[in-house]
Parts: C-alpha cells; sequence; structure tokens
C-alpha cells in the first residue's frame, strides 16, 4: 500500500503529535508499506529517525506573506523557494513562525478557506508535485486544521481521505473571536470531504464528533501509541532523595505549577522520604515568565535546591531520565486527548499519578500503570503521590502492570495494525463506489 501522510511542523519544538505521526509512518514502513510523510508549515522534529521528506508545503514563511502582503499571493514558484527552503524555515522555526492560537486567527481561518483563502497558490503547488506521484491508495491528515486540503487532494488524487483529531480543539480554544467560531463553521462545513476520521481516543472521538458534527458512521477510534523496544525498564533500588517526575511542555495547561503546589503539600509531612521534582520539556518564551514565577515559589517555600528543570530533550536525554523517575505525573488542567509522555514513563516502569481528565480515564483502565485522582486539586494529587513514596510494593506493582500494559495495548506496531485495517476498508469502499460508478 502507498500512503499519503500530511503532518504539520511544529515550529521546531518536539511535538506530540510530530512525534506521534512519525512513529506510525515508521512502523507502517517497517510492515513494507510506501509512506509519504509530507510535513507543512514547518520541518518536523522528532526524537527518533525522521522519515519525513526533505520538502515542505505550507512553508510558514510563504503563508505568513500571503496572508499580509497581496503581492506574494503571485510571485512566481521558483522565488517563493528561497522562503520555503528547509534551512531557512529550521531558521526562523520558534521565532518569525509561532505556533500561538492568539497570533494565527486570521492565518488560520485564511488556511481554512482553502482555495478560497490567500494560500490557494500553495495548494496549487503540493498538486502539481503529488501529480508526479503514482500508486497512491490513501490520504491521510494528521489534523482537522487540515481539512481545506481534503476536497482538492481528494479530486486530483481519486483516493479516500481520513482525518487524525488529536488535540487540535485546544488550539482553536486558544483562537479569539471571530476567529475561533468562524474556524469552526470552516471545518464542519468540509466534514463532508473526509471518508473517515480517527480519533485517538474514545471520550475524544465522541467529544469531537459533537464539536465537529461528524456522522457517528465516519467516526473511528485507534489509541495513540508509542514505540517501547527502547525504554529500557528502570532498576527498582529506590535510592533516596526519591524522585517524582514531569516531561512536557512548561506551560499552564499542562499543570506544572499544580504539582510544584502539591510538593509543597509532600513536604509539609515529616513523615515521608527525602524527595526531589525533576521537570523537563519544551519551554515557550512566551512562558518563561511562568517557569520564574514557579522557581520563585519553590524558593520562597525553601524547595529551591530540590526542583531541577533539565530543559529540552533528546531521545536519549528522555529515555535516562525517566529511568531516575519514582514517581511521575503531568497533571494537566484540561482533557489531555493524548498523554504520550504518560505512556513513555508507564513504558520504563515509573508508575503515574493523573488526573481523571481526558485520555488518562482510559490509558490507566486499561494499563493499569498508576493512580488517577481528582483534577486540579493539588491535595489529591499530593495524596496520591505520598501513596506511591511510602508504599514500595504498591509503586513496583503498578509500575509493572504500566510496562506491560503498554506493551499490549499502546505499542506503535498495534496502532499501524488498526490504521491499515482502516486503509483497506476506506479502499474496497473507494473501488466499490467506483466499479458501481462505471458500471451505472
Amino acid at each position: 500500500m502507498k500512503i499519503l501522510y500530511v503532518t504539520a511542523g511544529a515550529a521546531g519544538m518536539y511535538c506530540g503529535s510530530c512525534l506521534l505521526d512519525n512513529a506510525l509512518a515508521t512502523a507502517l514502513i517497517a510492515q513494507g508499506h510506501s509512506v509519504l510523510l509530507l510535513p507543512v508549515y514547518t520541518p518536523t522534529l522528532t526524537d527518533e529517525k525522521n522519515v519525513s521528506q526533505q520538502k515542505v508545503f505550507f512553508g510558514g514563511v510563504s503563508v505568513y506573506l500571503e496572508q499580509y502582503l497581496s503581492i506574494f499571493r503571485r510571485t512566481p514558484w521558483v522565488l517563493d523557494r528561497l522562503w520555503d527552503s528547509p534551512w531557512l524555515l529550521k531558521l526562523v522555526s520558534g521565532r518569525a513562525i509561532s505556533p500561538n492560537p492568539r497570533l494565527l486567527g486570521e492565518l488560520t481561518v485564511s488556511t481554512l478557506k482553502g482555495e478560497r483563502g490567500f494560500q490557494r497558490k500553495e495548494i496549487e503547488k503540493m498538486l502539481h508535485w503529488l501529480r508526479s506521484e503514482d500508486g497512491l491508495d490513501v490520504v491521510h491528515l494528521s489534523n482537522s486544521l487540515l481539512i481545506a486540503l481534503a476536497d482538492p487532494l481528494k479530486r486530483t488524487l481519486k483516493r479516500p481521505v481520513c482525518v487524525t483529531l488529536q488535540g487540535e480543539d485546544l488550539f482553536l480554544d486558544g483562537l479569539q473571536n471571530p476567529y475561533r467560531s468562524a474556524a469552526l463553521d470552516l471545518i464542519r462545513e468540509k466534514v463532508e470531504n473526509v471518508d473517515a476520521f480517527v480519533a485517538v481516543g474514545e471520550a475524544y472521538g465522541d467529544f469531537m464528533t459533537r464539536l465537529l458534527g461528524i456522522p457517528p458512521e465516519k467516526m473511528h477510534v485507534i489509541p495513540l501509541a508509542i514505540n517501547p523496544a527502547d525504554f529500557q525498564v528502570r532498576r527498582l533500588n529506590r535510592s533516596l532523595p526519591l524522585r517524582i517526575g514531569y516531561l512536557a511542555r512548561v506551560a499552564p495547561e499542562k499543570g506544572l505549577h499544580v504539582l510544584c503546589e502539591a510538593y509543597r503539600i509532600l513536604r509539609t509531612d515529616s513523615s515521608l522520604p527525602p524527595t526531589r521534582l525533576e521537570a523537563a520539556g519544551y519551554l515557550a518564551s512566551e512562558h518563561r515568565p511562568y517557569l520564574a514565577d514557579l522557581l520563585s515559589r519553590m524558593k520562597s517555600w525553601g524547595f529551591e535546591s530540590e526542583f531541577h528543570y533539565h530543559g529540552v530533550l533528546d531521545r536519549r536525554g528522555k529515555l535516562d531520565f525517566l529511568r531516575q523517575l519514582d514517581v511521575f505525573s503531568v497533571p494537566v488542567t484540561y482533557d489531555d486527548p493524548k498523554g504520550l509522555p504518560v505512556l513513555e514513563a508507564m513504558a520504563t516502569g515509573v508508575p503515574v499519578v493523573q488526573p481523571g481528565l481526558g485520555s488518562f480515564r482510559e490509558i490507566l483502565s486499561r494499563a493499569s500503570g498508576g493512580i488517577l485522582v481528582e483534577p486540579n486539586s493539588p491535595e489529591s494529587l499530593a495524596e496520591g503521590i505520598g501513596r506511591l513514596l511510602t508504599d514500595a510494593s504498591l509503586a513496583a506493582r503498578l509500575g509493572q502492570n504500566g510496562v506491560e500494559g503498554v506493551r499490549q495495548h499502546y505499542s506503535i506496531a498495534r496502532m499501524a495494525g488498526q490504521t491499515l485495517a482502516l486503509y483497506e476498508k476506506l479502499g474496497a469502499g473507494s473501488r466499490e463506489r467506483k466499479h458501481v460508478l462505471q458500471r451505472g
């Protein structure tokens, strides 16, 4: 099978969607299929071997210029190569191109207009390039913000289109009105152009079905997954101090402030063993004051020496980081549909403590690698973490459950198999419709 998979770069940061798209493409390739993983906006950044194409469509510089300077909507394609080049996009990623939804309202609406928007030329470039690709069987768009591509790709390639839903509602919620309402209306308008939607969790699938007005028969749930092969299970030595870990973007919605407050509560219990709070993850410029405030609070509580922010970690650094932990938590304040870091912690044998939000209820009901606590409650989080710090047998049992559960339910090979089954279903349906039309 030959698959066109369109993935969106995230302006130079490790992004859960980029990691998932790349891992899925890699697993599909390993099973003998051909995957054309095509980045849009910026090159993708992954912590495993990157299998995406070097060429980037809808280059972030081009779409910005076309949005705000009309002359660039008519420039020759050969000239556009100057600012579409991967080296320039990498250079400006995280600087001129920001993934902050509050700054991107007009641009989001324009791209969702598709061939009626200011970025029409970018669609024409993509279609021109793809016409030389023979034998494509299916088109996969990595999120609903790319849904404007569904109709032109379907018309040109004559192949079914599916769209993954993996957290873009958080981006949409960050848009100011009237842009949020306009963006949602445009997505809903284009649902009919998509043959299948793939949600990364059951609850999220139900939510997005209602939000976008997706016919239930078009919704399919394929749980997200990781490649657990190189996650070496940690040694259960529990040497002091015990380490509580956090690995995610450093942003208010990811809840590091909730974890810091829970740590303060834990440290008031003199019966607990010595502990440390270890954090790592991408820090955007707009969230530096947020981290600075947390550091100031930890200092005022007398725990400055017990908190360490490790910055952004590559894959080797991430694997080493996770193996040093005794408990893991990313206490998000919203219904997170993904939770990849939680799967990675469990694959390493680290028990987790998570709020009963979003994907975590499903993940922990299947993999049983941790404890669910009350959302947005430092007190409840502190109680859950405290149980694992003081009950070594419980922590060991949950850690082992997580190792086995991730490999059984959340391996990328399993996700690839389920995705292929959907592709084959879409392909068979497409051939049957074509046969009926030919007979008619």
